[in-house]
């Protein structure tokens, strides 16, 4: 059960599922549905201010390197492309809806470099990551829970 958790957690800090493979690998593993939440919840939650770190300082020494840089500037113009609509036009409540998104390609790492690239004020940027993925989360546990139960 413990090394479920971990796995789960794993996932939902894993820039390649978040929260949103997290969550149905805790539930469908027998962990309890609302611990499955919160934990998957509460570690996709902690990526913001770990990307903001990475962003505002190891980032920077990182893009002097040629490979670095071609990757960084592929993976900005990937997030800056999904993101600008929503966020230009709606702001603080498009970055929620870019960030609720439970689709590949959003979530908080796109929602993060948005804020990044965008240069959005901190604070009201990890409220609006914080409620977008909260919201991701409550649909993909419904969406598990449902399952799980045969009615999806």
């Amino acid at each position: 059960m413990i090394l479920d958790i971990i796995i789960a957690i794993f996932w939902s800090i894993s820039p390649f599922g978040e929260a949103k493979v997290g969550i149905p690998y805790a539930m469908f593993n027998g962990i309890n549905i609302y611990l499955a939440f919160g934990v998957c919840f509460l570690a996709n939650v902690m990526i913001f201010p770990l990307m903001m770190f990475f962003l505002d300082s190891v980032n920077r020494y990182l893009l002097r390197w040629r490979f670095y840089k071609k990757s960084a500037l592929y993976v900005a113009r990937k997030a800056k492309f999904g993101a600008r609509d929503n966020i230009k036009k709606y702001g603080f409540w498009g970055l929620i809806i870019f960030v609720m998104l439970p689709i590949p390609g959003t979530g908080v790492y796109a929602g993060t470099i948005a804020t990044y690239l965008f240069t959005l004020k901190r604070k009201p940027a990890f409220v609006a990551n914080t409620v977008g993925i909260f919201l991701s989360c409550l649909m993909v546990w419904g969406m598990t829970l449902a399952t799980m139960e045969g009615l999806a």
